[in-house]
């Protein structure tokens, strides 16, 4: 029996762990993949948007060659921050069910734990917003950008306007590709980093990155891609599509969970904003998931407070049933 159960060994779900090590409780956490497992699947020349001091939890400094970190110094510095709290963690092992009895009975690929309470700190990245139209499953286009190398002297069309868009375009385009953006919207996205949306706009307004704004892909094809633009329907020769049109909290795990969401434009989780507490009483949800589907709201560095109102709470809670 635990006290907590933890899913998602993110930054968060370490951050929630290190504070339920200072609150001597029994803990664990389950991960179904490898520790940070979103963020090892970044590109591997990816640097962040946010400075290493934005990033830091547990009170571990996290030190950069530069302002903002890379990825493989994340890296380095999350398994510092797991092995300094000596963090209890299950890797490869994937939560299938959550069920409430007395208890919670949280049922994995590989075991079976009861705990008394339950945090999910699954974060989006695992789960793209499709494109849904045909030919999306084609071994061409790709909803999680790599390295540009391969993308040298290729026919590329990047979709989306915003942050991983307009950063994918530049990038490839610098690497020797023929880079064509679809953007459903008029303009890019308003909150682009400042220094990559006026170097993205000049690249536009020059010639040198085709975009097609107030477009969408209606079909993708072996050699081409089929687009709906206010002039009418354009065929583009095109040999890769990567889809930066951005992801989502695991729904079906909400709802196969019992986690009630809004249904609203943003589609939030039902949460007690000052607790983090679902409609399920003894759940929690951590990290960016709270936002919904406004993935551009929450981040690392201003959900670090998630862990002490969790843990918080959960000490509260059963100091006043003693």
């Amino acid at each position: 029996m635990y006290d907590l159960i933890i899913i998602g060994a993110g930054p968060i779900g370490l951050n929630c762990a290190i504070e339920a090590e200072k609150a001597r409780l029994k803990y664990l956490v389950i991960e179904k993949g490898v520790l940070v497992n979103s963020i090892y699947h970044f590109p591997e020349n990816m640097t962040f948007f946010s400075t290493s001091n934005l990033l830091e939890i547990g009170g571990v400094p996290f030190i950069a060659h530069s302002e903002k970190p890379t990825r493989r110094e994340a890296l380095e510095y999350f398994r510092r921050v797991a092995q300094s709290w000596n963090l209890k963690i299950h890797y490869y092992e994937k939560v299938e069910s959550i069920r409430k009895t007395n208890n919670f009975q949280i049922k994995t690929t590989k075991s079976e734990y009861q705990a008394k309470k339950v945090v999910v700190a699954t974060g989006f990245f695992d789960h793209y917003r499709a494109l849904n139209v045909p030919g999306e499953d084609l071994p061409k286009v790709k909803h999680y950008y790599d390295e540009p190398h391969r993308y040298l002297g290729q026919k590329l069309a990047v979709i989306g306007a915003a942050n991983s868009a307009c950063d994918v375009a530049l990038e490839t385009f610098y690497k020797g590709a023929e880079v064509t953006m679809i953007i459903r919207e008029s303009q890019i996205y308003e909150k682009v980093k400042y220094w990559i949306r006026p170097n993205i706009e000049n690249r536009i307004k020059e010639g040198s990155v085709k975009a097609y704004f107030n477009s969408t892909v209606k079909e993708i094809r072996e050699k081409d891609i089929v687009i709906q633009t206010p002039e009418g329907e354009k065929v583009l020769e095109n040999d890769f599509v990567l889809a930066m049109t951005g992801y989502l909290p695991d729904y079906d795990f909400f709802k196969k969970t019992g986690i009630a969401f809004n249904k609203d434009e943003g589609m939030t989780p039902v949460h007690n904003p000052e607790t983090l507490e679902t409609n399920i009483p003894g759940v929690y949800i951590a990290g960016v998931i709270c936002a919904g589907q406004n993935t551009s709201k929450l981040f690392i560095e201003n959900t670090r407070e998630h862990a002490e109102i969790i843990i918080g709470d959960i000490v509260k809670k059963t100091t006043a049933s003693k």
